[in-house]
């Protein structure tokens, strides 16, 4: 058993700093990569992806990353673990071993898992009693299930560590949860039992730490981001781990931003519903138990973590179509650009009235004004408002004739305008989201683990 390892954060989502994981393996020592590239919407434009073209369905940026990072992988011993292969990790994997080949190397094993997406055994499913009503709502499921853009579940770190026993050097994932990442490498190499809740739980602290990338070292800091320093050359997070389950966040000597104690606590409260319980396939993580201790140098010690047992369901997350939305924006400049903008949004609402278009919901924006605040705002003198309204509706037609509605207000309504380009907004297709709970004995995760 190792003393410690270090894992580091590579990429907190798909579009994330691509310079990242390069910086990563060649900065400094680490003995894990973990790239993170899924959120809920995600995996239902991979499914259409997939659905369009059966070689796709998976992070395409993974490709062009393990160009870069795969000879200090291989040199260095460095496991990289990622998310990425989203709803075709299969595909991912030949993709990779593509890159390997192309490079000379050899003896390169790549683990797959598979076994999150439900949505070929909805029906199935549905059929045997299982009602997966929305988590948010209680409809269930069986409502929308012929509208159904993709069905997966969150698995945990347990498949990741089978994988890794099996001597992978990557392993790619499909819907495993951002925090099962960072905890598997900790789960194999100190030899933690899935059931020894507080470990487990200091490992999914661990998780939650480092994936969002440099969310922890100083980006999107709401403290004093101006000390942030030299955030063009930002270094992202890496986890210390120890056998007893304390961890050190930390990066890269050289690197910009900071890790302090507050730019770990900002990351620990993200996305948190209720503290005492943090719920994830391995374990439920008590936030309220964490102590942090800031050791100065960038180097903050995370301990005293305790937890309890994880619960009998997996969390699905399903997304379906909803019908249409289009966008559009007109700028108005002062003076009175606010009183314009206001007034634009009247005269276009009313003739779509005059229409009889039917929509859902119309939203209008005012960017410079009240955009991000809304009643909060502070009265202002703008220079300029954009307008930015949106429509959505299960009527095609409609959204599609809102969009031409837009250009005649530049001739038709309050002067000083402009802003207007990129042609009619087309409508696109709604996707919404369906969260639902189903018992773990109905999936089963499959490790495949090949050899280039």
């Amino acid at each position: 058993m190792k003393n410690s390892i270090r894992i580091a954060s590579g990429q907190g989502f798909w579009g994330d700093l691509l310079t990242a994981p390069l910086a990563q393996v060649s900065k400094g020592h680490v003995d894990y990569l973990m790239l993170d590239y899924l959120a809920e919407v995600t995996m239902s434009i991979l499914q259409k992806q997939k659905n369009k073209n059966p070689a796709l369905g998976y992070a395409k940026d993974l490709v062009q990353t393990c160009e870069e990072v795969l000879p200090y992988l291989m040199e260095k011993n460095i496991k990289l673990i990622t998310n990425g292969g989203g709803v075709n990790p299969e595909a991912a994997r030949e993709a990779v071993f593509a890159v390997a080949r192309k490079l000379g190397i050899k003896g390169l094993k790549i683990g797959i898992v598979v076994g999150d997406n439900l949505l070929p055994r909805i029906d199935d499913l549905i059929a045997d009693g299982h009602v997966m009503n929305n988590m948010e709502s209680g409809e269930p499921l069986a409502e929308v299930k012929d509208k159904l853009l993709s069905a997966n579940v969150y698995l945990g770190a347990g498949p990741v560590v089978e994988a890794l026993r099996q001597g992978a050097h990557i392993i790619i994932t499909g819907r495993t949860t951002d925090t099962g990442l960072t905890l598997a490498p900790m789960i194999h190499e100190f030899g933690w039992s899935m059931d020894d809740w507080d470990k487990i739980s200091a490992g999914t602290v661990a998780g939650h730490i480092n994936e969002c990338g440099a969310q922890a070292s100083g980006g999107n800091f709401l403290g004093d981001w101006k000390s942030m320093p030299d955030m063009a050359n930002v270094g992202f997070p890496i986890i210390e781990a120890y056998p007893d389950g304390s961890f050190i966040v930390t990066k890269h000597e050289g690197t910009g931003g900071a890790v302090t104690r507050e730019t770990v606590s900002e990351q620990l409260l993200y996305e948190i519903g209720d503290p005492e319980e943090y719920i994830t396939p391995d374990c439920v993580a008590d936030f309220t138990s964490i102590h942090l201790e800031d050791l100065g140098n960038n180097r903050v010690k995370v301990f005293g973590i305790t937890g309890k047992p994880a619960t009998p369901f997996l969390k699905l997350s399903a997304s379906y179509a909803d019908g249409y939305v289009a966008f559009s924006t007109l700028t108005y400049a002062a003076p009175e650009a606010y009183e314009k903008a206001q007034a634009g949004d009247r005269i276009l609402r009313a003739r779509l009235n005059n229409l009889g278009l039917e929509f859902d919901e119309i939203r209008t924006e005012y960017i410079g004004m009240n955009a991000c605040y809304g009643p909060l705002a502070k009265p202002i003198e703008p220079n300029e408002v954009m307008m930015r309204i949106g429509v959505r509706s299960r009527d095609y037609a409609s959204v599609e004739r809102f969009g031409k509605e837009i250009a005649p207000l530049i001739l038709t309504g309050p002067p000083s305008v402009t802003g207007f380009s990129g042609g009619r907004p087309r409508p696109s297709e709604v996707v919404a989201y369906f969260p639902a709970l189903i018992s773990k004995t109905v999936v089963q995760p499959k490790v495949i683990v090949e050899e280039v």
